[in-house]
């Protein structure tokens, strides 16, 4: 077999496919493991979704209690913020860390992070988020652009720490595996 997929006894393995072979070359590409044919072992589905949402949950219980007392809003109009951000991030969460790890796999070929990594990681994801808050805290706060990118700076920031506190702790109760 020849073209895009090595065979078994093909000289080297590309650096995407360091995985030991099976029987099938196409088998490591399947489309029912979308992760596979990245050649590195990343973290499944399920652990995705325990990640995202344990995330948001812990994060909504850290942060409602907090801004209700330090902007002086209401606890329910802070939740209702709260929960439907946390549902935009559920899935932003999901979706920005799969194609992060990918990102990584085809640049630095391993997904594990260093220190200014973990930083960048969090700093992106909380500026993506902002630029799609912002706009639903001012309308249901009923506030201004102003107050309401303060309000979502403050929540930046306090999730900028926690996100960082978080996928570090994350980490070490779930581990990856050496070679991912």
């Amino acid at each position: 077999m020849s073209g895009r997929y090595p065979t078994l006894d093909s000289p080297a393995p590309t650096p995407y496919m360091t995985r030991a072979r099976t029987t099938s070359p196409i088998r490591d590409n399947c489309r029912d493991d979308p992760d596979s044919r990245w050649g590195k072992t990343m973290r499944t589905t399920g652990d995705r979704i325990r990640h995202a949402l344990s995330f948001e949950i812990i994060g909504i219980l850290l942060v409602v209690p907090l801004a209700a007392t330090g902007f002086g809003v209401h606890l329910h109009d802070v939740g209702v913020v709260a929960i439907a951000a946390a549902t935009l991030a559920t899935l932003w969460n999901y979706i920005y860390n799969l194609g992060f790890d990918r990102l990584m796999i085809r640049w630095m070929g391993t997904v594990h992070k260093t220190l200014p990594v973990r930083v960048l990681h969090a700093v992106l994801f909380e500026t993506g988020l902002l630029m799609v808050t912002l706009p639903f805290i001012a309308w249901y706060l009923g506030m201004g652009l102003w107050q309401a990118l303060l309000m979502d700076i403050a929540f930046a920031v306090f999730y900028l720490v926690y996100a960082f506190v978080f996928n570090w702790s994350y980490d070490q109760v779930f581990p990856l595996p050496k070679e991912a």
